[in-house]
């Protein structure tokens, strides 16, 4: 004849399960999310901050003195 009974262990241990892989659920999703988020500058192509400063520079937009006070801004 079969136990049907579970007792104490067999219902802790399937809320072990669950709470397991929920928990694994979330740490992907929070991962993708981390990997997504925008500003990290990962594989955006759009260039920094400093880089359109530098640019600016070498066209001739702005001089050595502004240039100066905005890096120091940046960084």
């Amino acid at each position: 004849m079969m136990n049907w009974s579970w007792g104490f262990w067999g219902i802790f241990g399937m809320l072990l399960m669950i709470l397991f892989w929920a928990a694994v659920i979330a740490g992907i999703v929070l991962l993708v999310r981390w990997l997504i988020q925008p500003g990290r500058g990962v594989g955006t192509g759009e260039p920094s901050a400093i880089e359109i400063l530098k640019k600016r520079y070498a066209r001739g937009e702005i001089g050595k003195e502004e240039f100066e006070e905005k890096k120091r801004d940046l960084t």
